[in-house]
């Protein structure tokens, strides 16, 4: 699959390959190509709602990309953050910014190089959807994260049902709490992209 490095190509994703090339290509140009240009703002909703829940660090991004959520969280005094990411060139960007306690290349799908109950928290923006990381990746956010611990994360609206996230957290109710859902906007109000009436799950829950 060849891909370019727009938005386009985002929402064709298929494999974690497909992934790792199109963030190689992309992570230089991702900050002023994308985010600015497209008004995404998906992953100050996704902080903001882990802040309401009353989350805290360590706090461990999953899918941090180029550190969006990192210097969200860091802008409401919540530290440490740890970031992780399927592309290494995303991070190198990341590690730029001087927002991160630790930054590792890892695959949420395969599992992480993290102990169990590490952190006090989770987070993550745009990486749980259809191409990206399915729902089976929370195993490896509930396994990082300590009991009562506060995880949020976003997930497309268009493929929560059917992508399968609505069945696992079904499948969840025992190892969960305080499990609950608000849909918001990805993109900011006058965008006007092809996606940009887009909107997203933000789905917050506790660690049982």
């Amino acid at each position: 699959m060849q891909n370019e490095p727009d938005l386009k190509s985002a929402y064709a994703l298929e494999t974690p390959d497909d992934s790792r090339k199109l963030y190689a290509a992309w992570a230089k140009t991702y900050d002023e190509g994308f985010v600015q240009q497209s008004g995404y703002i998906l992953h100050e909703h996704v902080v903001r709602q882990f802040t309401i829940m009353g989350g805290f660090g360590p706090v461990l991004d999953i899918g941090a990309g180029t550190g969006l959520c990192g210097e969200a969280l860091r802008a409401r005094g919540i530290e440490p953050v740890d970031g992780t990411d399927i592309s290494a060139e995303m991070l190198a960007i990341a590690c730029e910014k001087n927002i991160y306690r630790n930054l590792f290349t890892g695959d949420v799908v395969k599992g992480l190089e993290v102990n169990e109950d590490t952190y006090q928290g989770a987070v993550s923006a745009g990486t749980f959807t259809m191409g990206h990381v399915g729902p089976n990746g929370i195993d490896t956010i509930l396994h990082a994260v300590r009991p009562n611990g506060w995880i949020v994360f976003s997930v497309n609206a268009k493929h929560y049902q059917t992508a399968g996230f609505s069945t696992k957290m079904t499948d969840l109710v025992t190892s969960i709490s305080d499990f609950s859902t608000v849909e918001v906007p990805i993109y900011a109000p006058d965008a006007t992209q092809a996606h940009a009436k887009d909107t997203a799950l933000i789905l917050a829950f506790r660690k049982s």
